[in-house]
């Protein structure tokens, strides 16, 4: 943080340039292919590998305002979006850049702030017509030559790279059936339960355009086959690649060696192409480059859809997905479960062991399952973090507390006990030595889905239960990994905990390096929620630049327009008409200003997708599209035109460069703009907090103070 701020000028806004230096920090995590940051902690040394603007301010040591007011901002949009933030992050810094360029012009601070305020809402305006609603999007990816190929070959190794629980398809899953509703139960063989359960997700599947590998176990003597391929082409996609690293195709001698002594078939009925592709084909163009997480959360919609289809739910319901990071694991054995997939210690195997398999009666906790713990209301305050807990209990009153709840648990034969927050390490204890199994830490979503299937009610203390809160059903069991094998990673162990008819899934994920773990669950988290965003949107935007090229042309013309009263089509694109008699003499210099943010941030997704060599060449290019778009007449048709082609922005490389003609690539609506209007208004709040502060009634007594040379006076 010190060398960020090495540079910044006392003459000068000081919180604008703290802006633009930490948001330099971030340049390389703008765009598809973001250049990973380590971070190390310099008192204990230990690193963590960061890809997001959220990990990134969270690792800096923010003391300034500037820098406070940057973190909010930031957490804001996660918060609410959990995308958007790098965005965020480099129009901040670009922005921030070009007001301190404003103010050495001595444009005033209220022309800036009306001028860049107007000038964004007429752009958001304008680039409404670059947007396109999800029916459209699946029509046109359905009609395309081009198919996101990416979901077959790696894609699609369900034995390889396990985009499904292997558990689905390398043994027969007791505890998992199809609904009743789709495909008739026979109650008396478990066996033909889940046969129908693969044949019915493998169905699934294969309407994404996935291969669906059903594997037998060494014990079944039916006959099986697997194509030299490994690829079922489409009927609407012939087109086969063999020379990407992440779309290479599968040699049945690969699969062959991954799989050991189990033989595999593939299958998967045609269907229509335009009823097939759309949320597959809609996750992938959202995924901006980022494969393994493609892969997973094919398999969820997969799910999701089949139940979708026989339930009248959501055809993706966020809300039903949860995420388990096993470190130890390659990556390959990253997977999709159904159930809930979590860690617990290794002295409580012990106990699921001895439950495995066997029907369990749950109990569900909304709160600490500890002595002090008070709930705070029904209301529950954010931002608030306890510093301090109630001071230890003598050690008579705390054995008795501990019996009490004891007793209370084994007189309504509780078997597994799921809480909210915190859990009494020594009511852990007591519990494991009468095999009841207690788990912590477990999101308000995992709790929902649990209750709706076992009729469990949620309680606050365990002085509340009653026999109607206690539900039935669950069954718990070791997580084991594609080779069949449960999992020991040494201080966790992973566990799978699952109820008959339980709409939860659970993204695995997997990798040997430690410090790569949270960059790899928030990509997984990044796209979920870019698709959840499209959908509750109904419409994304033009991907590529598409949007930010838009809005550069458009900035730009405005500029070239003198705002008088005489120029109506000029003050019309203004809400506020006093605005075009007041600022005429800065309008020019502001909004060429707003253009250059947008100018800078399509130079660097450029430059860090290799399709510039430099961020000269990068604004050159950029400079070529906007004079075709002026000579077209109509900027947006011109984007429009070269998106649908495929050149907007384009070069030789990036994600999706083996395809040749490209994937199309599209963005959040609602995302982008709250990051564009957040980035704005944070740069005008620090602007005018500065401004106020230098103005204040004391100018004078500063003017002629041995200070003075620390303060620009506006």
């Amino acid at each position: 943080l010190p060398m960020a701020f090495r540079g910044v000028n006392a003459r000068r806004h000081i919180g604008l340039q703290q802006l633009s230096a930490l948001a330099l920090t971030g340049r390389t995590l703008l765009g598809p292919m973001k250049s990973c940051k380590f971070i190390v902690d310099e008192s204990t040394n230990q690193s963590t590998l960061i890809c997001s603007a959220v990990r990134l301010i969270e690792s800096l040591d923010l003391t300034s305002a500037a820098g406070q007011l940057l973190n909010e901002t930031i957490q804001a949009q996660n918060k609410e979006f959990r995308t958007g933030m790098s965005t965020l992050l480099f129009l901040i810094g670009a922005w921030s850049s070009a007001v301190l360029e404003c103010l050495q012009q001595n444009v005033p601070v209220s022309a800036i702030v009306s001028v860049m305020s107007e000038g964004l809402n007429s752009c958001c305006e304008r680039v409404q017509c670059l947007q396109i609603s999800i029916h459209d999007v699946n029509k046109e990816l359905c009609s395309s030559s081009v198919r996101p190929n990416a979901f077959k070959s790696k894609t699609c190794q369900i034995g390889c790279d396990s985009l499904l629980d292997p558990h689905i398809f390398l043994y027969v899953q007791k505890d998992i059936s199809a609904p009743e509703e789709v495909i008739p139960v026979n109650p008396c063989s478990h066996q033909e339960d889940d046969s129908n359960f693969n044949k019915r997700l493998l169905s699934s599947l294969a309407s994404l355009g996935s291969i669906a590998s059903l594997v037998k176990p060494a014990g079944d003597k039916s006959t099986s086959w697997i194509s030299g391929s490994g690829v079922i082409a489409s009927n609407c996609n012939k087109q086969k690649l063999t020379h990407s690293r992440y779309f290479s195709t599968l040699r049945k001698s690969h699969f062959s060696s991954q799989q050991g002594s189990f033989q595999g078939c593939l299958s998967g009925p045609s269907a229509d192409p335009c009823e097939c592709y759309g949320l597959g084909h809609l996750a992938m163009a959202l995924s901006h480059g980022n494969q393994t997480s493609v892969k997973l959360l094919q398999s969820i919609v997969a799910y999701q859809g089949e139940r979708a289809e026989c339930s009248g739910s959501s055809q993706f319901n966020i809300a039903g997905i949860v995420t388990c990071c096993l470190l130890g694991l390659p990556e390959s054995y990253s997977c999709v479960s159904p159930g809930f997939v979590t860690l617990v210690s290794p002295e409580q195997t012990t106990v699921i062991k001895y439950f495995e398999d066997k029907p369990l009666r749950i109990l569900l906790m909304d709160g600490d399952l500890t002595e002090q713990y008070r709930h705070l209301g029904f209301n529950r305050p954010c931002n608030v973090r306890t510093i301090l807990e109630h001071p230890s209990l003598p050690e008579g009153k705390a054995d008795l507390w501990l019996s009490s709840m004891l007793d209370i648990l084994i007189s309504f034969e509780v078997n597994l006990v799921l809480v909210k927050g915190n859990v009494c390490e020594n009511l852990m204890e007591r519990c494991i030595a009468n095999s009841i199994l207690v788990i912590g830490s477990v999101t308000q979503d995992v709790l929902c889905a649990f209750g709706e299937v076992t009729s469990a009610q949620p309680v606050t203390y365990l002085t509340q239960l009653n026999a109607s809160c206690v539900g039935s059903g669950a069954q718990v069991g070791l997580w084991k990994a594609c080779d069949g094998r449960a999992m020991d990673l040494g201080e966790l162990v992973p566990v799978r905990i699952k109820v008959q008819g339980i709409p939860l899934l659970t993204a695995v994920l997997t990798t040997t390096v430690a410090s790569k773990m949270q960059l790899i669950e928030d990509q997984f988290w990044t796209l979920a929620y870019r698709l959840h965003h499209a959908l509750h949107d109904e419409k994304v935007f033009l991907g590529g630049g598409a949007a930010e090229l838009l809005c550069l042309s458009h900035i730009q013309m405005l500029a070239k327009q003198p705002l008088q009263p005489s120029n109506k089509n000029a003050v019309r694109e203004f809400h506020n008409p006093c605005l075009a008699a007041s600022a005429t003499e800065y309008t020019s210099v502001v909004l060429q200003a707003l253009a250059s943010g947008w100018k800078q941030y399509l130079s660097v997704v450029m430059c860090n997708t290799a399709k510039a060599a430099s961020e000269l060449e990068a604004c050159t290019s950029v400079d070529h599209h906007l004079k075709k778009a002026a000579e077209c007449g109509s900027p947006s048709a011109y984007v429009l035109k070269e998106f649908r082609r495929g050149d907007l922005l384009r070069g030789g490389s990036g994600p999706f460069a083996d395809h040749g003609e490209g994937l199309k690539v599209y963005d959040n609506v609602t995302a982008k703009t709250e990051a564009w209007r957040r980035a704005l208004d944070l740069v005008l709040l620090v602007l005018q907090t500065d401004a106020e502060i230098i103005t204040g009634p004391k100018r004078n007594q500063l003017l002629n103070s041995h200070v003075s040379s620390e303060f620009m006076f506006l």
